[in-house]
């Protein structure tokens, strides 16, 4: 097993430089593309920071697999498994909104054992190693300790396809709305699991995601001692995370995962 101190040190260096560089090029004349829907967007900068980071990760561990939103899957005879999205909130970052955010996991033997997520415009740093808790900006952090929805601000999010799949969570949404104290829907699913981590959320919910979305966050989720409800279906993986109490409430109303 690696060094995983000595691991999430470089990777706090890497997310800090290519932070840097995404703030620098932030509200200028950057090119912006359309992947599979018409407002599922790239940018360059998500181009160019997920190469530098897939750089990094080559130099230093060039035996490792990596697994990254733009570039696809490098697979090698490996234990280690490396999830990168460069720029989780690219319509945020493409509209110079500040909640997008770099997040990175290493996996072995599909375990994801460290985890973070780094927030340039806040310069706020999540991490996790399997087993040693979660922080921010070397803060320790825990989730909320909200009983019941009435005393919850939850988050969640929408699919790009929800104009043309009726699965849009829209209907989720409508159910849980009144019943709450507020719902908050920052786009990016990254941020919104390091909230409920940090307790600023007491749960979140949703649907159609993929491992780079989430990859980071579910273990600093877990460290924080939050639970985590995983189901992966042909569309996406769902989830719903929080304390205890709120991921089985929010599951019984829901019934999205078995």
């Amino acid at each position: 097993m690696l060094n995983l101190e000595k691991v999430l040190s470089q990777v706090k260096s890497w997310s800090k430089e290519v932070g840097k560089i995404q703030l620098e090029k932030m509200n200028s004349d950057i090119e912006i593309n359309i992947k599979g829907d018409e407002i599922d967007l790239v940018t360059e900068v998500d181009e160019l920071s997920e190469k530098i980071l897939i750089e990094k990760i080559k130099d230093s561990y060039p035996e490792h697999s990596i697994l990254s939103e733009e570039s696809g899957v490098d697979r090698k005879e490996s234990n280690y498994l490396w999830v990168i999205d460069p720029i989780d909130g690219t319509t945020n970052y493409a509209s110079g909104f500040f909640a997008f955010c770099i997040s990175i996991a290493l996996q072995f033997k599909g375990e994801t054992v460290l985890g973070l997520v780094y927030v340039p415009t806040l310069n706020y740093m999540y991490s996790a190693i399997k087993g040693e808790g979660a922080f921010l900006n070397d803060n320790k952090i825990k989730v909320g300790n909200a009983k019941c929805l009435r005393e919850s601000v939850l988050a969640t999010g929408f699919p790009y396809d929800r104009a043309s799949d009726s699965d849009n969570n829209v209907d989720n949404f409508t159910k849980i709305a009144t019943k709450v104290r507020g719902i908050r829907r920052t786009g990016s699913a990254a941020f919104d699991l390091c909230n409920v981590a940090a307790g600023v959320f007491d749960g979140y919910w949703e649907g159609k995601l993929n491992l780079w979305d989430i990859g980071a966050g579910l273990l600093i989720i877990e460290e924080a001692g939050g639970k985590v409800m995983f189901d992966e279906k042909e569309k996406g993986i769902t989830v719903i995370v929080g304390n205890k109490d709120i991921v089985d409430i929010l599951n019984q109303e829901l019934k999205l995962i078995d």
